[in-house]
């Protein structure tokens, strides 16, 4: 049998993870719930639920991925060998085909403003309403960026672990913090900058309500990209060095940081004009290159730099995340059905590429076709996100802290230190993969199905 590949340092362990978690998400949707819900007030309840939610179920999966070395599905099979157990990690791998075949739709969306952003078309007075509508509702021009996106993806995925993975994540991961730094630091330079960095990082805990402090434990979860088996996947190819808890808390917290950060850029630019926020690609499709022009439009060089490097630090976290879920649906096929690697990545994007389709017509030519009320974008979204992955997350932590030997999970999570002080930090993480994160992730899901 061919040897397993593995991450060649621990450096490439975490960015690969990092970039992993990092995605779009963090850089609109992480600001606007937080200034929804109290600024700091939100941030501090979403750290907390980081530690004791997020973190757990990272740990969990990266126990079953390293002792399992396998993809999802048979590393839950190689260890649980007479139970039903691979029925989540192919639930996962599932879960990740769908969310690439729609995410990668809105990556693309990004692609294209990239282009336009360093052609220049962004700069000046425009409807940006109608410019994004003219794109995403059109039939071929979304599907011509989002082939090119795959594109990317796929050639990454193809050329390995070392060489693909690691080697685009050592340098993709470097550039998208070097980005958001010089963001935040032109943003702060901004007239106003100080309402927007207030708003932002002062609490205001009279809005803090139920809703938002589940809102708060729902972002923390989706945020780091847990429970449909990504990270498991990536774990299968660490080495047996590779400290788990450390690299969990490393990447918790940078995954942490770009998403305050992300704030940092946004706020003080809205603020400067007064501007209210809204979600998703509302903002940044159609809100922030409005007003880039309007607080920039007496320097068409600072509009210009702004403006591109915004949409290349979005389409860096799209690639990095979107990687992740590519690799873990292609682990799947290459090995259960003995193909090479990339063999197995081209099937995999000739597969997504046919449902992103579907994905991106539901914006234009399909918009009336629908499933159970639904178009195929907001189905595969609103399955994913409500059903598969924090039941998935839930599953991970039940087996590894129910089902697996509390020794042989401690052995993993220990690695080669076992003084005192380790052996309480395992024992913290392990009583909160086993009752705390199960109990919170029903709370994410009563949540993400009734309360929103």
């Amino acid at each position: 049998m061919e040897a397993r590949h593995q991450f060649g340092s621990r450096l490439g362990v975490i960015l690969a993870s990092v970039g992993s978690a990092v995605g779009l998400g963090n850089v609109w949707r992480f600001p606007m719930e937080a200034g929804r819900g109290g600024g700091a007030a939100f941030i501090l309840v979403y750290v907390i639920f980081v530690l004791i939610l997020a973190l757990p179920v990272m740990c969990s999966e990266f126990v079953v991925g390293r002792k399992g070395r396998a993809n999802a599905a048979d590393s839950f099979k190689r260890l649980a060998p007479n139970g039903s157990w691979s029925m989540v990690g192919y639930m996962g791998v599932l879960a990740g085909f769908l969310i690439l075949s729609f995410y990668i739709v809105v990556a693309a969306w990004t692609l294209y403003y990239t282009v336009e952003s360093l052609r220049g078309t962004l700069i000046g007075e425009h409807d940006f309403n109608l410019f994004y509508s003219d794109f995403s509702t059109d039939t071929w021009h979304p599907l011509l960026y989002v082939f090119l996106f795959l594109v990317a993806n796929t050639v990454i995925v193809a050329g390995g672990v070392q060489k693909g993975i690691e080697r685009c994540s050592k340098w993709m991961m470097p550039l998208l913090f070097l980005i958001i730094v010089t963001l935040a630091c032109f943003s702060l330079s901004l007239p106003g900058a100080s309402e927007g960095v207030r708003f932002l990082l002062y609490p205001d805990f009279s809005k803090l309500t139920i809703g938002v402090v589940l809102s708060a434990m729902g972002q923390a979860f989706f945020s780091l990209s847990v429970g449909i088996g990504c990270l498991a996947t990536y774990a299968s190819y660490f080495k047996r060095d590779v400290d788990l808890i450390r690299s969990s808390f490393v990447i918790c917290l940078l995954d942490t940081c770009v998403a305050v950060v992300s704030g940092i850029v946004i706020f003080p630019v809205v603020f400067s004009i007064g501007a209210s926020v809204d979600a998703g690609p509302g903002l940044v499709f159609i809100t922030l290159p409005h007003i880039f022009n309007l607080v920039l439009g007496s320097s068409p060089v600072a509009n210009y730099l702004f403006s591109a490097l915004f949409y290349i630090l979005l389409l860096v976290a799209a690639l990095t995340s979107s990687v992740s879920m590519h690799e873990m649906v292609t682990a799947l096929v290459h090995e259960k059905f003995r193909l090479k690697r990339p063999q197995a990545s081209v099937i995999v994007a000739v597969a997504v590429m046919v449902c992103a389709a579907a994905c991106s017509l539901s914006f234009g030519a399909w918009k009336d076709v629908t499933v159970f009320g639904m178009v195929f974008f907001a189905l595969f979204d609103f399955v994913t996100a409500k059903f598969m992955m924090p039941i998935g997350g839930l599953c991970f932590c039940v087996f590894v802290s129910w089902v697996m030997k509390r020794s042989v999970v401690e052995n993993e999570l220990c690695g080669s230190r076992s003084s005192r002080t380790r052996r309480v930090i395992v024992s913290v993480v392990y009583f909160f993969m086993r009752a705390v994160a199960p109990l919170c992730l029903l709370g994410v899901f009563f949540y993400e199905l009734f309360g929103r």
